[in-house]
């Protein structure tokens, strides 16, 4: 069997050897979240917060047939800088292939799950996974996310699916695939740039020690998948429910009205909301990206303490 083509950094090589908390970070929304310098400040920010928390953060991308475990600061660089046309955003389908064609590839949270579990890391920060989109009873567009969360043994944090999905038949699809959704200090399912959406989650946690010992507990009974830690963003960053619905409806039917369909219908839908929302959700969901990066922190030292 061959070497695995994974590249640790410097910094990270040194954790992994030390039996450091790691935390795992995703690359896509460097490369298509938003534009250069902002992406790279943004980037350095959700890292320096991994750190300040007691913990050491991985970014990983593929870039020269690698899959790089933590990028050097001109590596981050160059990546925050290209087009985002000249990445590929990968996810399980794609992630083999961008090797092979030593393409620059940006992991999606299926892709990073993937790339952390084959590096020994077990818990992963981000800022909204994927789901299920409305309309997908017709359209079968469900992200590749769920399956992943299914399949391989990452603890995700995030603010929960985007609000731009349906988030009903997404905790279906969940809880169908065996996939534990717990809240964060909360009984509600918070929805992204909201504390709230509306429905409540199968599960509650307010410690991050017992999110840890629920990882490990899944472990020792050989249940498959990771686990789903719902973080809600912090009070003073929030765009209530209220707020936000009427401009997401407003968004999804400009998309239908200009027949905006397949992979484009997300960066089309995030795009009007920020221009519906005059930045507010941006900044939101920088908030909540940095928020998400310290309670993985915090589950990442139970995990190795």
């Amino acid at each position: 069997m061959t070497d695995l083509p994974l590249s640790y950094s410097k910094e990270v090589a040194a954790a992994k050897a030390a039996g450091q908390p790691i935390v795992a970070l995703e690359s896509t929304i460097i490369t298509h979240g938003m534009p250069y310098p902002q992406n790279l400040e943004v980037a350095r920010s959700v890292e320096a917060t991994v750190r300040a928390a007691g913990a050491v953060p991985a970014t990983i991308a593929v870039m020269g047939g690698r899959i790089h475990i933590g990028l050097e600061t001109d590596q981050l660089e160059t990546l925050a800088e290209t087009p985002s046309a000249e990445v590929m955003k990968l996810s399980r389908a794609d992630l083999a292939a961008c090797l092979v064609a030593k393409r620059t590839g940006a992991t999606t949270v299926a892709a990073t799950m993937i790339a952390a579990a084959l590096a020994g890391i077990r818990v992963f920060a981000t800022g909204g996974i994927g789901g299920v989109h409305r309309g997908a009873e017709f359209s079968f567009d469900i992200s590749a996310d769920l399956q992943e969360l299914a399949l391989t043994p990452v603890t995700v944090v995030c603010a929960g699916a985007k609000a731009i999905l349906d988030l009903a038949k997404t905790l279906e699809v969940l809880e169908t695939l065996g996939v534990p959704v717990i809240a964060y200090g909360q009984d509600a399912l918070p929805a992204f740039w909201s504390r709230d959406s509306g429905l409540k989650a199968p599960l509650r946690f307010d410690d991050p020690a017992q999110i840890a010992a629920a990882a490990r507990m899944r472990r020792e009974l050989g249940l498959v998948g990771g686990q789903l830690i719902v973080n809600p963003i912090p009070e003073a960053d929030e765009i209530p429910r209220a707020t936000m619905v009427p401009v997401v409806e407003q968004a999804l039917a400009q998309a239908e009205t200009q027949k905006i369909a397949a992979k484009a219908v997300t960066p089309f839908l995030l795009q009007r909301i920020f221009e519906l929302t005059k930045g507010r959700s941006l900044q939101a969901n920088i908030a909540l990206v940095l928020n998400n990066a310290r309670l993985a922190a915090e589950i990442a030292k139970a995990e190795t303490a």
